[in-house]
């Protein structure tokens, strides 16, 4: 380390008692004193010094190649790919259920059989996904004894685990979407008690996962990306599927009614949770940006996920908002005018939070601007379903403002966001099969010489 650089470390550490990290942090191999007390700056004994290199990657390896010395000498098959599957995986599955919504949002106002059936297909695909990532990674879990875990122990692998619950929460939607119409009350009666059983779930996912990551993980603010954000997602689905739910059941008119305020009511209360402690990650991410510049290569994508937030609390505030006159009762809070005000007050409010997620879109779109020059390129990684799956909560935020405005142009401009987005997600599927067949993915890196 050069003299000026140690003489500017020192006086960082005199002013402030801790140094910030630096980019070149990865490529050092080392880490910076975050924590120094005045005993440890006097000279007295060295302060710790926590590892946050990439031992986790490397112990998932060596735990694969533990896991294959019965079959040492062969090479690598379906097995050994399978036992590289990850939580990262759901965001597939988030981001094809989100497009499966998507569909939906725009054949409301159309009504347009072409559109609905093409939302089923991707439901039912999605649903397909969905299992199919839940059995690889049991399978990984058995055959890779203590990954299970070790990926609440990784630092990257940890954040994306509450993308099941988020996945799963797609399909109820989706379910209440396309199946509640089409089935008796019997479905509309599990998917209240389903709705209740998510509310629980994600709260505790939410609130459990960021406890265990806070008890066991140290994250740079020089590292810091909108995936911290992720297990904070669980809660920001609640509102899309209350407000689902209550639509689904005023459309079939035969179906008996449900608590339609009880549930408005508390998916407004996880839902402005889910909300509030992503805008303050949010603002710690911004930060970042003006310490630290924007985020490295195979982080890049994580940007994206700073639209969600905003996108999904516009897309459920607003619609129920609209649906004030089912779930509020005439006389609520002693006024007669409840329904109008709660109207209004929903609207401004999504308008005030689409304006947010737009900035947030440009400035994602704008982190990706340096990949437009064919020398510089972005490796794929399983975050790229982050291109997808926040922007189908712009899509929806904004064609659930359009009928709430009575605006077509916003309603066109969802309609062309919503095919720009189609096109994204068969271009990442298509790099993801891609990636697939090169062996990029679902491969042991470092077992092949074995």
């Amino acid at each position: 380390m050069s003299r000026a650089m140690s003489s500017q470390i020192d006086i960082e550490t005199a002013i402030n008692g801790y140094v910030t990290p630096g980019e070149d942090y990865f490529n050092r191999g080392g880490s910076p004193a975050f924590s120094i007390s005045h005993r440890e700056q006097q000279g007295m004994r060295p302060p710790p010094v926590p590892f946050l290199g990439q031992p986790n990657a490397e112990s998932l390896a060596k735990m694969i190649s533990n896991a294959r010395k019965p079959r040492r000498g062969k090479k690598i098959g379906i097995r050994d790919r399978i036992c590289c599957h990850q939580w990262t995986w759901f965001t597939m599955t988030m981001a094809t259920g989100g497009v499966a919504n998507v569909f939906y949002s725009i054949w409301t106002p159309y009504q347009a059989d072409w559109l609905w059936y093409i939302g089923l297909v991707f439901f039912l695909f999605n649903i397909c996904l969905f299992i199919m990532n839940c059995v690889l990674i049991t399978m990984r879990f058995v055959m890779v004894p203590g990954s299970f875990m070790h990926s609440f122990l990784d630092q990257m692998e940890s954040l994306f685990i509450p993308s099941v619950v988020v996945s799963a929460a797609t399909i109820l939607i989706n379910t209440c979407e396309y199946g509640i119409p089409m089935t008796g009350p019997w479905l509309q009666h599990t998917m209240e008690w389903l709705f209740w059983i998510y509310i629980i779930v994600s709260v505790l996912a939410s609130a459990g996962m960021y406890l265990i990551l806070w008890s066991t993980q140290i994250f740079p603010i020089h590292t810091m990306t909108p995936v911290w954000v992720f297990p904070g997602y669980p809660l920001l689905l609640s509102a899309p599927f209350a407000s689902t739910l209550i639509a689904a059941n005023q459309i079939v008119s035969g179906n008996p009614p449900i608590n339609r305020l009880a549930i408005g009511m508390c998916a407004i209360a996880v839902q402005g949770t889910g909300f509030l402690i992503s805008f303050m990650i949010c603002a710690a991410f911004i930060y970042r940006l003006m310490t630290q510049k924007l985020p490295r290569d195979e982080q890049r994508p994580g940007v994206f996920i700073s639209i969600g937030p905003s996108g999904f609390t516009v897309a459920g505030i607003v619609s129920l908002g609209q649906q004030a006159q089912v779930v509020i009762p005439d006389s609520f809070q002693g006024s007669t005018h409840s329904i109008i005000i709660l109207r209004l007050l929903s609207t401004i409010i999504g308008i005030w939070l689409w304006g947010l997620s737009i900035w947030f879109f440009l400035v994602s779109v704008g982190s990706l601007w340096k990949y437009v020059r064919p020398e510089r390129k972005m490796p794929f990684q399983m975050t790229w379903w982050s291109f997808v799956f926040p922007n189908t909560a712009l899509v929806t935020a904004t064609l659930a403002l359009a009928t709430a405005l009575g605006s077509n142009g916003l309603r066109i401009c969802g309609c062309v966001m919503a095919a720009i987005l189609i096109v994204v997600w068969a271009l990442v599927l298509a790099r993801m099969l891609r990636c697939l067949w090169n062996r990029e993915l679902l491969w042991p890196k470092g077992l092949e010489d074995e």
